[in-house]
């Protein structure tokens, strides 16, 4: 019935200029009341939608978007989103040629999901989905359409339910590292077995007896330390440190992590490409935290990709925070998993534990920053970590 409606509707608007006075007042009479409804539609819903052209400006809210953003509606022709929402217009790393041209007109080519913390006209966490598209009107123009989810009592509870499900989620812990770690475990015993078994025969041995004896005590370190990442990871979830923020420079913290990954990121055939600006400011972070975070994020960038795939970083500031993206060139993530990235034990790997994306969410939280990921599927995936310098954190506590 919609479909007939508006085709029938349309039909009418084409022939506007032939209808008479009595023809034209019905019909500006029919749209005014298929406005208010459709008004009524959108101010009943709990969620904020806003339409917003290229520039940022704000075509459309509804009253939910108006209460959250606290704009009143005679305000919204002075009204720029990118400035209401700090971070949110930012580059785009995109995997295409012309990835720096569209992300400099600032038209994103996909969706974006993010979480976003205001604090006018009250503090608020946000959860912003936002959706690029272009008019039908001539010339096609690049628009916004906008979601916004209040999700601050979630946050505000979150210790609260983490506390409730601790047990329950210790448990399921335990038994994923129980699992992970029977196999290491076993290998472990069958060559210290075989090392008691040779230390015992060692008497007069050949260089091909130590020479295989060498060989078993290396398999035995190997697998030691991989017993040693799997229960960091475990602790690490279910026991975070408060971090111990210092003066960092993020682009040095970045260059040791990469420099640790080379051998990995060369035995998988991906190239890297870094673009930082020579001049960034220095933030308060851990730097053992922050060495996670940026291990996570390219270890899942890496998975992502072929041989042949391209991780861009870029590392860029403002007067408030410092940024840095991480674009991949690799299968993207399905729109449906977007929203459930942050989620424990929730992961689209096969041999993943759900729990990386999960701390680093939580690392930056603690260091007053926030993460924002888009992705498009079969185009790849960018990763935005945004943190507040040093400064910045100086003038709020004045």
């Amino acid at each position: 019935m919609a479909a007939k409606k508006h085709t029938s509707l349309d039909r009418v608007l084409g022939r506007f200029d032939s209808l008479d006075p009595a023809s034209r007042a019905n019909l500006v009479q029919r749209l005014a009341r298929e406005r208010r409804l459709l008004e009524n539609i959108f101010n009943v819903l709990k969620e904020g939608v806003l339409l917003a052209d290229a520039d940022g400006r704000i075509e459309y809210a509804n009253q939910t978007a108006e209460k959250l953003l606290g704009v009143r509606d005679d305000e919204l022709d002075n009204v720029i989103l990118w400035r209401l929402v700090p971070g949110l217009r930012l580059p785009t790393i995109a995997a295409d040629a012309d990835a720096d041209k569209s992300a400099d007109a600032g038209h994103a080519s996909h969706a974006m999901t993010r979480e976003i913390e205001l604090t006018y006209p009250e503090r608020r966490v946000l959860r912003l989905y936002m959706e690029p598209f272009r008019s039908e009107e001539k010339g096609g123009r690049h628009q916004y359409a906008v979601i916004l989810t209040d999700i601050t009592s979630d946050r505000e509870n979150t210790e609260q339910r983490i506390e409730n499900e601790r047990t329950s989620s210790i448990r399921l812990l335990a038994a994923g590292v129980a699992h992970e770690l029977g196999n290491p475990l076993n290998s472990l015993t069958i060559h210290l077995q075989l090392i008691e078994r040779r230390l015992k025969k060692l008497q007069g041995a050949s260089k091909k007896d130590a020479g295989a004896l060498s060989e078993s005590i290396a398999v035995c370190r190997e697998e030691v330390k991989r017993l040693d990442g799997i229960i960091e990871n475990f602790l690490d979830a279910i026991r975070p440190r408060p971090p111990d923020l210092r003066e960092t420079d993020p682009a040095k913290v970045l260059s040791e992590v990469l420099h640790f990954q080379q051998r990995e990121f060369e035995d998988r055939g991906i190239n890297v490409d870094i673009e930082a600006a020579a001049d960034l400011p220095v933030i308060m972070a851990d730097r053992d935290q922050l060495k996670q975070v940026f291990f996570n994020i390219n270890k899942n960038a890496m998975e992502a990709m072929q041989s042949g795939g391209l991780l861009r970083i870029k590392a860029r500031a403002d007067d408030d925070n410092v940024y840095l993206f991480f674009g991949d060139t690799g299968s993207g993530i399905k729109q449906e998993d977007l929203a459930k990235l942050f989620e424990p034990y929730h992961t689209t790997k096969q041999n993943g534990h759900g729990l990386g994306l999960m701390i680093v969410q939580r690392i930056m939280r603690e260091h007053g920053g926030q993460i924002g990921i888009e992705s498009k599927e079969g185009a790849g995936t960018v990763v935005t970590l945004q943190f507040p310098r040093k400064d910045r954190r100086v003038r709020m506590l004045k």
